[in-house]
């Protein structure tokens, strides 16, 4: 079987470039596409194997490396142009529109869906909020028409792997698609138990609106006496900053050592988005480090109350800040064990069995 694999783009380091570096380490021989691939050379080896992908026309249109996003109405023409004629399977990682290709009857397409496009869908007021009227106006357009070509693009998909419970829900209401479930691998063999901790909260993401980095600072800002620290990059940086008090400091973007020592010697790992799985979350467990996290979405499959880390209910500065509190006065009898038999579950070898043996099947099934 001739296998391709297509990713929406590849320009950092994030949870859906984690699957495809298990995907490439899975299947050897496999070629890589994308809309766009503009990976250090660093991230190039950690992720693809030093492989380049076959990219979209928009590689090389005028400042593509930083500004890709301005392209969105473009997105679908260009994921629909990359030629995967000639391979037998095609497996595509999917947040925006990579399950869209063009394929044969003939051809097995499985898309590992991260998540329908969310801004598109779920997240389209909290991502337009930032914008003046005119760029909204544009922008609903937009998304109008890449919602009702996500609807039908979607037809070319022969099989749904959600990447968890949470995402299989919404491709199903979105889609009216069946899929299966499996859940993200997680790096516990580098992420490992620390015993040294230190006094100081820890969060760490991509710098984005729908992150909730901002709520979690305004909530710092309101306990004085606790420290933050806040590691990670991207657009919203500088704002962040800015809205950040005295107790909380910024890291920037860290190498995986230093981010790994800094998830070990934190006395939490605080997390406010609504996430479609959220790696990091297990990341952190794998430390021993204790969650407290939003009581939504993927956080609901990967945290164990009580065990491995602490819910708050809704995301207000105010709810957040009482669960901290408690965490400070609480003494959670948080165990090693519970944490590792909670991310033994989510570990690379059980997500590459689990997609070959998904493969492998549907292949089986399909008489070419």
């Amino acid at each position: 079987m001739k296998i391709a694999l297509v990713q929406d783009w590849f320009v950092v380091n994030g949870g859906a470039e984690k699957v495809v570096r298990e995907i490439v380490n899975l299947y050897d021989d496999i070629d890589i596409f994308s809309l766009v691939d503009f990976l250090s050379a660093e991230n190039r080896e950690q992720i693809l194997k030093g492989k380049k992908s076959n990219t979209s026309f928009l590689q090389y249109f005028p400042l593509s490396e930083f500004g890709y996003r301005n392209y969105l109405p473009l997105f679908p023409t260009a994921i629909e142009s990359l030629d995967f004629s000639g391979y037998d399977v095609i497996i595509s990682s999917s947040y925006t529109v990579a399950k869209g290709i063009t394929k044969t009857k003939d051809q097995l397409h499985i898309c590992y869906c991260h998540s329908p496009v969310r801004y598109a869908w779920d997240l389209e007021e909290q991502y337009l909020a930032p914008l003046n009227f005119i760029k909204k106006f544009i922008a609903r357009i937009t998304l109008k028409y890449i919602r009702k070509w996500d609807l039908k693009s979607n037809k070319s998909v022969d099989v749904f792997i959600a990447n968890s419970h949470y995402v299989a829900e919404r491709i199903k209401r979105i889609y009216h698609r069946d899929s299966m479930v499996l859940h993200p691998p997680v790096d516990t063999s580098s992420f490992t138990p620390c015993e040294e901790k230190e006094n100081y909260y820890f969060t760490s993401a991509r710098m984005v609106p729908y992150k909730k980095i901002d709520l979690i600072i305004e909530t710092f800002n309101a306990l004085p006496n606790l420290k933050l620290v806040v590691s990670g990059d991207g657009p919203d940086l500088k704002r962040l900053q800015h809205l950040a008090k005295s107790n909380i400091t910024f890291t920037g973007f860290l190498k995986k050592e230093e981010l790994i020592t800094k998830m070990q010697k934190a006395k939490a790992f605080v997390l406010a988005a609504d996430e479609d799985f959220g790696i990091t979350s297990l990341e952190a467990q794998s430390c021993c480090t204790p969650v407290i996290a939003l009581k939504k979405g993927g956080y609901l499959e990967t945290v164990v109350e009580g065990k491995t880390g602490v819910f708050f209910e809704e995301d207000s500065v105010n709810c957040l800040k009482n669960v901290i509190l408690g965490f400070e006065n609480i003494n959670y009898a948080f165990s090693k064990d519970d944490f590792l038999n909670n991310v033994e579950k989510f570990s690379i070898q059980h997500f590459k069995n689990g997609l070959k043996k998904i493969v492998d099947e549907h292949i089986h099934a399909k008489s070419w």
